[in-house]
């Protein structure tokens, strides 16, 4: 039986619910997106960070690794935004 996000995050859910909770819904909303925005963001700068050491170790390689760098942030980018959808149709 491993961790996962809902059993994580269910102490938090269950304030939320009862007598109004400290955080309400908007404050749940407001978490999941800094969340969403926060690992997208990680992502991107690790990718990022990679790719620009790896140009500098093999600088005939760059365009390759440029090209592999803007493809995997933009799958990130789209991860992201489903992500960010989610959280708002949660709301609803």
């Amino acid at each position: 039986m491993g961790l996962s996000l809902v059993n994580l995050f269910a102490p938090v859910l269950a304030a939320a619910e009862g007598a109004g909770g400290y955080f309400g819904v908007n404050g749940l909303l407001a978490l999941g997106i800094g969340l969403v925005v926060f690992g997208a963001a990680k992502g991107i700068a690790t990718i990022a960070g990679n790719a620009v050491e790896s140009i500098a170790r093999q600088p005939e390689a760059g365009g390759r690794i440029f090209t592999s760098m803007i493809i995997s942030a933009a799958l990130i980018e789209g991860f992201t935004f489903f992500a960010l959808v989610v959280c708002m149709l949660a709301k609803q």
